[in-house]
């Protein structure tokens, strides 16, 4: 079971470096590797669902779980304050739609 609780550790890791370096991206206006790396992500946290149906981490897995997704969550906020620009441009030529209208 160890081994399992780790490896579920390991995707929260491997997220969290994702993450890192789709903030580098970002801070290098590399957009084009911004969504590449969230395209990563996405498939890690797939992966990540399945996985912890499965296993119960320990109190101090949790804890670590919890440090990890701080990070995440620093990362992915200076990500959008930096992609808030961009996004605007790109709705503004028209390749984004306009934000949805709520009826």
């Amino acid at each position: 079971m160890a081994v399992q609780e780790n490896r579920l550790l390991d995707y929260y890791k491997a997220i969290e470096a994702k993450s890192a370096e789709m903030l580098s991206a970002a801070l290098q206006q590399n957009w084009d590797s911004v969504v590449e790396c969230e395209k990563s992500c996405a498939v890690l946290i797939g992966e990540l669902r399945v996985q912890s149906q499965e296993v119960q981490l320990t109190a101090m897995q949790r804890k670590e779980k919890t440090r990890i997704m701080q990070s995440i969550l620093r990362n992915d906020a200076q990500i959008r304050v930096l992609a808030e620009p961009w996004l605007a441009t790109l709705e503004h030529m028209g390749r984004l739609p306009a934000s949805p209208v709520l009826h």
